[in-house]
């Protein structure tokens, strides 16, 4: 089958819009929702290549939930159909039984429309779609699945530093994590220069703040690093040329450099790229951007291990609990 040509919605001015996510409910530990925790009753599926999927893959890692909450990981290339498990053998989730993340999203609601997105978290035994709220998830992993984390797990989202986690996540998602979008799938020549003019102004002030600070909110790693680290650890390998975004490379912007290291460098991070389907995806998928379908050899990937300093701003990744387990 063909890959499907990724077709971004834009405003009258030419801005990208992004699709608001359609199921919204959330998986509680108190049963005030329609889907509890339960460890073994939902299958998490993600793209490697995809941020916002990311996040949760990397949030699941560093808490210890594989054994409470199952992975399931679609080929990097959609099809006309959508995300696919073509991975798998048969083409089909060993646990799920699709061939496409679409059943799920239609067995849930048979007249929706709209792009069936990652991440989104299944339940196994009805196939339907419990949740695809990807900003929401990640933040119920940390508060909600606290019973399943493992000994030593950090505490990703705090409550005493939840209001300052909150109000600096804001600008990064709406002009970094959505930036690098509105800059490479904007349809004016205005509507890209403001997306571009944000994006460069928001890596400005993060590089300021990051300049004197190991961490973006408080002496450990929070939910903020992990939501900015999925867009800076894609920028030289995607968003720096595909989306235009080129004032700088990452590795042109020493504090965020080497920050991009420190984190990569920490268990959890690293250990859960995948440049090969970060790239196969974006230049593979975009068509519009990207006609000849061909995907670039860089950049070299060996910077990301080279030492980055940050230790000598203080704090620790886990504080006084400890890293996941090797892989």
């Amino acid at each position: 089958m063909t890959p499907a040509q990724f077709t971004a919605e834009t405003s009258g001015r030419g801005e990208f819009v992004r699709q608001a996510n359609r199921f919204t409910q959330r998986i509680t530990a108190d049963g005030s929702s329609d889907w509890p925790v339960e460890p073994g009753r939902y299958r998490l599926v993600v793209s490697l290549a995809c941020p916002w999927a990311h996040r949760s893959v990397i949030v699941r890692r560093l808490l210890g939930l594989e054994d409470a909450l199952s992975l399931a990981v679609v080929d990097p290339i959609r099809d006309a159909r959508g995300w696919r498990f073509s991975l798998d053998e048969g083409g089909r989730d060993p646990v799920l039984g699709i061939e496409f993340l679409s059943e799920a999203y239609l067995a849930t609601d048979p007249s929706f429309t709209g792009r069936y997105t990652v991440p989104a978290i299944v339940d196994v035994h009805t196939g339907q779609v419990a949740t695809n709220d990807y900003p929401r998830i990640t933040l119920d992993l940390s508060t909600q699945w606290r019973e399943f984390h493992r000994d030593g797990a950090p505490d990703l989202y705090p409550e005493p530093l939840r209001a300052e986690i909150d109000a600096v996540i804001e600008p990064i998602f709406r002009n970094v994590n959505n930036g690098v979008y509105r800059c490479g799938f904007a349809a004016s020549q205005q509507a890209y220069e403001e997306a571009f003019h944000d994006l460069f102004g928001e890596l400005d002030r993060l590089s300021d703040r990051l300049a004197t600070q190991r961490y973006l909110v408080g002496d450990t790693i929070t939910e903020a690093d992990i939501r900015l680290f999925t867009t800076l650890v894609r920028f030289d390998a995607v968003y720096h040329g595909h989306f235009k975004c080129n004032r700088q490379k990452l590795t042109e912007m020493p504090v965020l450099w080497a920050y991009a290291r420190d984190l990569f460098q920490t268990p959890g991070f690293g250990d859960t790229v995948d440049f090969d389907h970060i790239k196969r995806h974006y230049y593979g998928t975009h068509e519009q951007l990207n006609p000849s379908g061909i995907v670039p050899l860089g950049p070299d990937e060996s910077g990301w291990h080279t030492p980055h300093g940050r230790e000598a701003l203080g704090g620790s990744p886990f504080g006084t609990g400890t890293p996941p387990p090797a892989v």
